[in-house]
């Protein structure tokens, strides 16, 4: 058996669609994952060939291609699969036939484009993808724009113990404005209004990548050929340094 014959269970859970590694290392850690009946460690490798199961019952690779859909949000559903202890779930919302999760994510104040696939794979390598992995948003704030705002907004801003990354911010009207993220902090665009006096009134995201918002609220459709081919050519060169999403 050869280094190439082995996987690690949260890449093999990720690979075949199952979730992301970062929710199969939570699994792991709440020993809801077996393999051959036994409770595996983190970083445990499996073998073609090991019965791998999740909550007692068997998981393995579909024999179907993977799901790639683009989804206009709305205000007020969560973006996560824990069906159980969100009812305003992305998952129960869209209601697709086969298992899905967000790429990323979008807080529930939000709304607008968030892409949701069956290839936990892709996910991990979106996330990485630093400066390709750009992410465009439309935000209205409660009072008028100035313009040491902007300068500040676009040269960064001191949340959550860093400095936010140099980015692109225009203003569109008296107190809306377009700002262009490659990064993913919690709630950033929020904390870092907010630590400039500002508080965030809306704030719809338009854009994710090569991915544009072209569907009304509320409503999917799948990734063209053409967009897969794209996201594909933008991540091929992801770096290794993990970028939480927004």
């Amino acid at each position: 058996m050869t280094s190439e014959d082995t996987t690690r269970i949260n890449k093999y859970l990720s690979e075949i669609g199952y979730c992301s590694r970062r929710a199969a290392d939570q699994l792991i850690l709440e020993n809801r994952v077996t393999i051959n009946g036994s409770v595996p460690e983190m970083g445990t490798k499996i073998i073609p060939g090991d019965i791998v199961k999740v909550d007692g019952k068997l998981v393995s690779k579909p024999d179907e291609k993977p799901v790639y859909i683009a989804f206009n949000k709305p205000i007020g559903i969560v973006c996560t699969t824990d069906t159980k202890a969100e009812k305003d779930n992305i998952i129960d919302y869209i209601k697709f036939p086969k298992r899905i999760f967000p790429i990323g994510r979008l807080d529930k104040p939000s709304e607008g484009l968030i892409l949701l696939t069956s290839d936990g794979d892709i996910v991990n390598k979106i996330l990485r993808a630093r400066n390709n992995h750009e992410k465009e948003y439309l935000v209205s704030v409660n009072r008028p724009i100035t313009t040491e705002f902007l300068k500040n907004m676009r040269s960064g801003v001191p949340i959550l113990d860093t400095i936010t990354r140099e980015c692109e911010v225009e203003q569109i009207d008296k107190n809306k404005f377009r700002i262009i993220l490659t990064q993913g902090l919690n709630r950033q665009i929020r904390r870092m209004c907010e630590f400039l006096d500002f508080k965030v009134t809306k704030l719809k995201r338009v854009r994710i990548m090569n991915i544009k918002l072209d569907i009304p609220i509320g409503k999917w459709r799948y990734l063209s050929n053409d967009e897969m081919d794209e996201i594909n050519r933008l991540i091929s060169s992801s770096s290794k340094t993990h970028i939480d999403p927004q």
